[in-house]
C-alpha cells in the first residue's frame, strides 16, 4: 500500500473532485488556505534566515556579519543548554556545556557584544529560546535602548513556547503553571511596548524532530496554541489585543506533497478556531503566520553531501506552501554546528529557489490539484480528530501531565524507525546505496574549550563592578510581583537595567514558582 509519511493512503491516480470555494478561498482572505498575504511571493518574499550561534558572543557576532554580507534577510540566535536552562556559566551544571550547541549570554553586557555592530532597527532577529525567553528579551530591549532604538520598533520573535518542551524537548525550568503566567507577561507587555514584536513562536518543529507525523505535529502545535490563547484571555486580555502578534513554527520533512498540504491546512484549521473558539474579529488575529526550518532529524552523517538535495526539496516545499520565513539546515549538521562554508551553501539554495525557480511568480501554484486539495482536506479532517481527543482528555495541560502527547510521539517515532530498519522506508546511503567507505574528509567546526573559561570570568567580573542596592531591590520586586499581579516581563526588564545575570533572574523566579519534574513514558 502506498501511503503518506502519516499514513494516508495516497490512490494510484487522482480525478476531478468538488471543491468547496468557501474553504478555498482567495490569497489573503478567511481561512487563508492559500496564504496570508494577497501578493504572496510577488510583493516580498518570505525572511532568509540562518539559525547561528556558537561559543562565545564575539564568535557568534562574526558569523551574523558573515550571513547578513552573504544576504541573509534576518538573524537567528542559537543559545547553549545553559543558557536555556537558566543557569550562568559559572554554574555547576552548566560544565561542559558553555557554548557548545548555541552561543552563551548570561548578561546585558554579552547580549551587547552579540550584536555589535548590527543596527537593531534594521534587522528582523529571531531568538530560539523558551524557558528563558523574558530575560533574553529583556536582553535585547535593553542592548536597543542602549544603541539609540525604539524599543517599540523592534521587530523579531522569541520562540517563548514552553509547553512544547514538557512535550518533545525537555529544556524547561518552571511548572506549567508558572510558565504560562509569565508567557502570559509576555503578550501583555509586548502588545503595548513592543507592537512589531512575537512574543511567542508556538513551535511543531521540535515536535516533529522528537518523531511526530505531520498530523500531529499540527495536532499538538494547535493544542498547545489554545492553551496559550486560553491562559491570555482567562487573565483578561482581549484576544484581538494579542492574537495578531501570535506566531509560529514549523517542520518541514521529506515527504514533499505532503509539507505542502499540512501548511495550507494548517492556516484552516488556525483560522476556523480563532473564530469559532475565541471569537477573533481582526484579521489579523486569524491569519497563521510561521517561520519554517527543514528536518534535521532527516539529516544523515552517512554521505553527508545528500543533504544539500534534502534540504532544497524541503525548502522547495516550504515555499509551495506559503511561509513566512525560512531556515535551510547545512549538510554537516548530522556531524557538528555549520561551517561557514555550509552555512552558506545553506543559504543559498533559498537564493537560488526565489531568484531561479519561477515559483514566486504566482500564488499558491498547487491550488487545484486533485491530489493537493484531497491531501489538505485529510491533514485537516484527522488534526480535528486529534484536537477533539485532546479535549476530551482534558486540554493540554492535562494530556501533557497525563503523557498522552507524549507517548503518541513516541509510538510514531518508534514505528517509523521500524519503517527506516526493515527497509521499507527508504533513506538514501542509510538503507539502500549505501557505500562502505566513507567519500573525504568534511571539515568540521569545534568549538574551543577555552570559552568556557572566558565566558565564567566574564560573568563574575560583570557581577563585581554592578551597585549592589539596585540589584538587590530588582531582584526583590521580582519575587514580590511574581507572587503577586505584577507583570513579570517588566520587572525582568528592570532586573535587567540593575545588571542581574540569567541565572540570577531565573533563580528568583525559580524560588517562587518552582521546577517542573519531567514525565518519563519508560
Amino acid at each position: 500500500m502506498f501511503e503518506t509519511r502519516s499514513g494516508i493512503p495516497v490512490d494510484e491516480c487522482y480525478g476531478p473532485r468538488p471543491i468547496d470555494e468557501a474553504k478555498l478561498g482567495r490569497p489573503g482572505e478567511s481561512p487563508f488556505t492559500r496564504g496570508v498575504q494577497k501578493d504572496m511571493y510577488r510583493g516580498r518574499l518570505w525572511t532568509m534566515r540562518q539559525y547561528a550561534g556558537f561559543g562565545s558572543a564575539e564568535e557568534s557576532n562574526r558569523r551574523y556579519h558573515y550571513l547578513l554580507s552573504q544576504g541573509t534577510m534576518g538573524l537567528s540566535v542559537a543559545f547553549d543548554l545553559p543558557t536555556q536552562l537558566g543557569y550562568d556559566p559559572d554554574h555547576p551544571r552548566s560544565l561542559g556545556e558553555v557554548g557548545k550547541v548555541g552561543v552563551s549570554i548570561s548578561t546585558l553586557d554579552e547580549m551587547n557584544t552579540l550584536f555589535h555592530g548590527i543596527d537593531l532597527s534594521k534587522v528582523s532577529t529571531s531568538m530560539t529560546i523558551n524557558a528563558t525567553a523574558s530575560i533574553l528579551l529583556g536582553f535585547y530591549a535593553g542592548v536597543a535602548e542602549q544603541k539609540g532604538a525604539k524599543v517599540a520598533d523592534l521587530r523579531g520573535t522569541v520562540q517563548n513556547d514552553v509547553l512544547k518542551e514538557y512535550i518533545a524537548r525537555g529544556n524547561f525550568i518552571y511548572p506549567p503553571q508558572g510558565a504560562l503566567r509569565i508567557t502570559t507577561d509576555m503578550f501583555d507587555w509586548c502588545s503595548r511596548n513592543m507592537p512589531k514584536w512575537n512574543p511567542i513562536s508556538i513551535s511543531g518543529y521540535h515536535i516533529r524532530e522528537a518523531g511526530s507525523t505531520a498530523v500531529q505535529e499540527l495536532a499538538f502545535t494547535f493544542a498547545d496554541a489554545i492553551a496559550y490563547v486560553q491562559a491570555a484571555v482567562d487573565r483578561g486580555l482581549p484576544v484581538d489585543q494579542f492574537a495578531g502578534q501570535l506566531s509560529f513554527f514549523f517542520n518541514v520533512h521529506s515527504d514533499f506533497f505532503e509539507e505542502v498540504a499540512k501548511f495550507r491546512a494548517a492556516r484552516r484549521i488556525w483560522a476556523r478556531i480563532m473564530k469559532e473558539r475565541f471569537g477573533a474579529r481582526d484579521a489579523r488575529s486569524c491569519a497563521l503566520r510561521f517561520h519554517t526550518q527543514t528536518g534535521g532529524s532527516t539529516l544523515t552523517a552517512q554521505q553527508p553531501q545528500n543533504n544539500i538535495v534534502r534540504v532544497a526539496l524541503q525548502a522547495l516545499s516550504a515555499v509551495l506552501g506559503g511561509t513566512q520565513s525560512l531556515h535551510t539546515n547545512s549538510f554537516d549538521e548530522a556531524l557538528a554546528l555549520p561551517t561557514e562554508e555550509s552555512a552558506r551553501i545553506a543559504l543559498r539554495t533559498q537564493q537560488v529557489i526565489a531568484n531561479e525557480s519561477n515559483v514566486t511568480q504566482t500564488v499558491d501554484p498547487l491550488a487545484g490539484s486533485y491530489f493537493v486539495e484531497s491531501l489538505t482536506d485529510e491533514v485537516e479532517k484527522r488534526t480535528w480528530d486529534y484536537l477533539a481527543e485532546i479535549e476530551r482528555r482534558g486540554g493540554t495541560v492535562a494530556c501533557i501531565e497525563s503523557g498522552y502527547i507524549q507517548n503518541e510521539i513516541l509510538d510514531s517515532a518508534y514505528a517509523d524507525q521500524n519503517r527506516i530498519d526493515s527497509g521499507r522506508l527508504k533513506v538514501v546511503g542509510v538503507n539502500c546505496f549505501v557505500e562502505k567507505e566513507a567519500s573525504g574528509k568534511l571539515e568540521l567546526l569545534k568549538i574551543s574549550p577555552d570559552i568556557e573559561r572566558q565566558c565564567v570570568e566574564r560573568v563574575r567580573a560583570y557581577r563585581s563592578r554592578r551597585a549592589a542596592g539596585p540589584w538587590d531591590a530588582a531582584l526583590r520586586a521580582l519575587k514580590d510581583g511574581a507572587k503577586s499581579d505584577g507583570n513579570t516581563q517588566a520587572l525582568v526588564i528592570e532586573a535587567v537595567k540593575a545588571q542581574a545575570t540569567l541565572g540570577e533572574i531565573s533563580d528568583a523566579l525559580r524560588s517562587v514558582y518552582g521546577e517542573f519534574k519531567e514525565y518519563s513514558g519508560f
